[in-house]
């Protein structure tokens, strides 16, 4: 086989190997360079030879979708449904597949997915043999309602100070968020027996800052309900400095949730005594600093440390300075560095806890490459690597399905 000089041998002891060439099938399914015609080979392996659902989340384009739709597998076509990327013009030809399951998880899909619809499809769905399906076309991707009994006589309409000394706690609370709301009235509440009508009051816009300071609150761990007026208020650059000097965290986490900000209000929210105003800005503003992602990527304890790796501003040169840092998220980490050389996943391709990414880096070796796909521990990531040359993909499949 060209492309593998030594290794053709030991590529073939290996596929003895079930584990091996199961790592390959897996490895493939999810390489993201995979062509259409190496795509169409692997189609034709059994579904249990295959990971589950790979199908729905790599990517497709016209060719490929085109490749899966006509798959005999009604898997492949249930799961072809669900994937983002999908063609939808090819995939309008499920709307006429001889398996009920899988127009019936169409339809469903084109009012999830809110994607295009082409021409004629809702038509041939409407009209589909299975009432379900009927159902789903005709509702609009919605359940069919039930018949609702009369509305009953509306609530008399309140007078602001009846809302405040209301009984029900929604009422108050209400009351205490609803802007329109005199200030003098919704200051009553700052003093209410329910904390978060307290709290609803602290967040009013026209406060000041002695007035916010001086009602009984705190704020939850996980605050999620930002006033709507920050994100208004964000835009001023000196309204944004002001809410992020405020003493209450609502207002900092509020604010650090909003997608752009000045740099310098950026700045004093990365550097706030408050975790959660911290994490709040790295998981949703734009703007968030590069230190602050590989900090907290770095520290974070829950199953949301990850995530900040996928931050626009995280992947930065330099980052392949922590290669030989003990902490493992860290040497991970280093793979970002878009500057590294192949030396970088090469000298970790061996790290048992960041091997995985090391070996399925483009930049690795060519050679050492082609060395890993006979190894079990590294066959899978080797053959999703995307610089893993076509003619070895098909070799692959040609030892897969030899075996």
């Amino acid at each position: 086989m060209d492309g593998t000089g030594g290794t053709g041998a030991a590529l073939e002891r290996a596929a003895a190997d079930a584990d091996v060439v199961e790592g390959w099938l897996r490895g493939l399914a999810g390489n993201r360079a995979l062509p259409v015609e190496v795509l169409a080979r692997l189609l034709e392996f059994d579904e249990p030879s295959m990971p589950t659902f790979w199908l729905r989340h790599r990517p497709l384009d016209a060719a490929a979708t085109e490749q899966v739709v006509a798959s005999p597998q009604v898997q492949h076509r249930l799961d072809v449904t669900e994937n983002p990327t999908a063609d939808v013009d090819v995939l309008a030809r499920l709307a006429r597949d001889p398996e009920p399951r899988v127009r019936f998880v169409y339809a469903v899909m084109l009012f999830e997915h809110r994607r295009r619809i082409p021409a004629g499809v809702l038509e041939i769905l409407a009209e589909d043999p299975e009432p379900k399906i009927r159902r789903i076309v005709r509702g609009g991707g919605a359940p069919p309602v039930a018949a609702q009994e009369p509305t009953p006589t509306s609530a008399p309409v309140l007078t602001p100070e009846q809302r405040v000394a209301h009984p029900d706690r929604s009422v108050r609370l209400e009351a205490a968020a609803d802007p329109e709301l005199p200030t003098a009235l919704a200051l009553r509440l700052a003093a209410d027996p329910e904390h978060d009508v307290r709290l609803a009051v602290s967040l009013r816009e026209e406060l000041t800052e002695d007035q916010r300071t001086a009602i009984p609150c705190t704020v939850p761990q996980r605050f999620w309900s930002p006033p709507s007026w920050i994100a208004r208020q964000a835009t001023d650059p000196d309204a944004a400095r002001r809410i992020a000097s405020s003493a209450h965290l609502g207002l900092r986490r509020a604010l650090a949730a909003q997608p752009h900000l000045p740099s310098d209000v950026v700045t004093l929210l990365a550097a706030d005594e408050d975790e959660w105003v911290r994490r709040t800005l790295a998981e949703h503003c734009e703007d968030a600093p590069h230190e602050l992602l590989v900090e907290l990527y770095a520290t974070v304890q829950d199953r949301y440390w990850s995530g900040f790796r996928h931050h626009r501003n995280f992947a930065r040169p330099g980052l392949a300075r922590f290669a030989d840092d003990p902490n493992p998220r860290l040497r991970n980490a280093a793979l970002d560095d878009p500057e590294a050389g192949p030396e970088l996943p090469l000298k970790l391709a061996d790290d048992p806890e960041v091997s995985a990414r090391a070996v399925s880096d483009p930049r690795l070796p060519a050679d050492e490459l082609l060395r890993r796909l006979a190894r079990p521990a590294h066959a899978a990531a080797a053959a999703g690597n995307p610089a893993l040359p076509v003619a070895v993909m098909h070799h692959l499949l040609d030892l897969a399905g030899a075996h």
